[in-house]
């Protein structure tokens, strides 16, 4: 049993739990608190520097970054649940620029968009709105990219699904859900439409996509 230490609704959190639900990997959720800012407690800190969540506690390893938590577990179960990081040379060579595609011109642009239009009103704050149209300009150009690499291929690192795909997950479902102009990034582009539709649809992520 994985201790998973969170916050149930974090966009991190849940993107690990996703992957435990992906590999059969049980776990067990101790809540975090984020809007009484448990993460900044001592106690937490002494285990998580960054006062952020997730980590987790694998039977005494400690592991924080929810990507790191991904990679570790997808490579403890290789033949269990889902295999999500290929093993040969080659293909484990997609999956890493894959992995990059997504960090560098997907969460750069769209958490920070997800930041302005969702989390700052929950704080009661007003989005800087000039902001997000700057972003949202910035991320069309990406996903044309997107859509030449997925006409030709199921998924980002090729025909299979890996890690490269379900981080897109948590951010990029409060991002669609935004609606309007936010939701036609995806929806315009046919290729890339499918892939979300296909990886958004997935069991594991309708299982914590509301909350680990």
């Amino acid at each position: 049993m994985v201790k998973l230490y969170g916050f149930s609704g974090s966009t991190c959190t849940r993107l690990v739990a996703l992957i435990c639900k992906e590999k059969n990997v049980p776990y067990e959720l101790t809540s975090v608190n984020l809007a009484k800012g448990e993460q900044k407690a001592a106690s937490h800190t002494a285990i998580q520097p960054f006062g952020q969540v997730p980590y987790i506690d694998d039977d005494g390893f400690i592991l924080y970054e929810s990507r790191a938590i991904a990679r570790y577990l997808s490579k403890k179960y290789p033949n269990q649940g889902t295999s999500l990081t290929p093993s040969d040379p080659k293909a484990e060579a997609l999956f890493e620029q894959a992995a990059s595609i997504e960090t560098f011109n997907f969460s750069v642009i769209v958490a920070p968009i997800v930041g302005e239009k969702v989390f700052k009103p929950r704080r009661g704050l007003q989005p800087d709105e000039a902001r997000v149209t700057e972003l949202l300009a910035s991320l069309q150009s990406k996903m044309d990219a997107y859509e030449v690499i997925l006409s030709k291929q199921k998924y980002l690192a090729g025909d299979s699904v890996t890690l490269a795909d379900l981080y897109h997950l948590p951010y990029g479902t409060a991002f669609y859900g935004l609606g309007g102009s936010f939701a036609e990034v995806f929806d315009s582009r046919p290729s890339l439409s499918r892939w979300w539709k296909d990886i958004s649809s997935r069991p594991a992520w309708l299982a914590v996509k509301d909350g680990a």
